[in-house]
């Protein structure tokens, strides 16, 4: 994480700011994911009269990714935009705007906030200040949420991190608009929230986001909220679940995902969760076979839309137990290689799930019982 001290730039123009999250975290004395530069200009033809190292242009937005002391660092021109389609991507009007202007495009007034980079001074154009002294989270105009639906997930996910909450006119327009959703909206940005929402592992946050009706966003059906909570569970088996997943194990609750674009490991982590939803379990050796080919996130949504019984007994239990022979050691005792030698593993199987201490001796001794030998 990243913060102004260790941002060493050679800036003579008095024209450039830290702007947005950088500057609410400094408030609140918290590090900062990112570090965002804002030049009141243009900041393309800024960057290349700096000597620094230019690594990225985007010319319609008016961006520029630069090298600042082995860091990696975004400066934006100024600008206005306007959303010709609500719910899709702004346009550009104007490149090289006044600060306020840039300031008043942006989604929230803790998130609107601006610090010259020379003198250290603290632009608050829109009461920012005083909604982090209130712990508020508070939308600048009301077409807000219209322009850009994503801000209310944002808004949910400001609240879980710094324990905020939305005022009273906020929410209200969130409840409004929830009431009457514009499907026809980025919904690859709808995910990028969800995701960088729920990997903070708050059962506040799926709370509010069930009983809000803010998962509405996702899917037009209607979903009920699963009693398990959630967060605990996941913070049972988080060793054996990959971060970036966790999100999924939230959102996969919905069950209908069709509008969010999902790469191949999640798309597979869903597919396992509907085997074991449609498989038959009347032992443990039908839990084991089947629930040892999937995943934890796949298990842990069957756990908490389904049978939280048997997936946390082969997770806490059953996943541990393992034969201690294989193909070599039947060889040694005088079995040919066949199709027969997995039916052996699994009759040995069924019996230490029975007797988890069963020794190797006693495997192969049920090994030559199985052969008849």
């Amino acid at each position: 994480m990243l913060n102004m001290k260790n941002l060493n730039l050679k800036d003579k123009s008095d024209k450039l700011y830290y702007i947005g999250g950088i500057v609410r975290d400094e408030i609140l004395g918290k590090e900062s994911f990112d570090i965002d530069l804002t030049y009141v200009g243009n900041a393309i033809e800024y960057a290349k009269n700096c000597d620094i190292q230019i690594l990225k242009i985007n010319e319609p937005f008016g961006t520029v990714r630069v090298l600042v002391d082995g860091k990696e660092v975004d400066i934006a021109s100024t600008r206005k935009e306007i959303y010709e389609k609500a719910g899709h991507l702004p346009t550009v009007t104007e490149i090289g705007c006044s600060l306020k202007d840039d300031v008043l495009r942006r989604d929230f007034t803790i998130n609107a906030m601006a610090k010259n980079y020379n003198t250290g001074e603290v632009i608050d154009y829109t009461g920012g200040l005083n909604d982090i002294k209130n712990k508020t989270i508070r939308v600048l105009h009301d077409k807000s949420f219209i322009d850009d639906p994503t801000r209310i997930i944002r808004a949910l996910k400001f609240s879980v991190r710094f324990d905020f909450t939305l005022d009273k006119h906020t929410e209200e327009l969130r409840e409004d608009y929830l009431k009457n959703i514009n499907y026809d909206m980025s919904f690859k940005r709808v995910k990028k929230e969800l995701i960088e929402t729920f990997n903070l592992n708050s059962q506040k946050a799926y709370d509010e986001f069930m009983d809000k009706n803010i998962y509405k966003l996702v899917t037009k059906k209607t979903v009920n909220k699963p009693t398990v909570n959630i967060e605990n569970l996941i913070n049972k088996y988080k060793s054996e679940i990959n971060p970036k997943n966790i999100w999924l194990i939230y959102v996969g609750t919905l069950i209908d995902l069709t509008n969010l674009e999902l790469t191949k490991e999640e798309q597979n982590i869903l597919n396992e969760y509907k085997n074991l939803k449609q498989s038959t379990y009347t032992s443990d050796f039908d839990i084991y076979k089947i629930f040892s080919d999937c995943t934890t996130e796949a298990i842990l949504l069957y756990a908490i839309l389904d049978d939280e019984k048997n997936a946390t007994r082969f997770l806490d239990k059953l996943k541990r137990i393992k034969i201690s022979i294989g193909g070599e050691e039947l060889k040694t005792i005088g079995i040919k290689p066949s199709k027969k030698y997995q039916e052996c593993f699994d009759y040995i199987l069924k019996e230490k799930l029975n007797n988890p201490e069963i020794s190797t001796q006693e495997e192969l001794k049920l090994a030559r019982l199985f052969f008849g030998l």
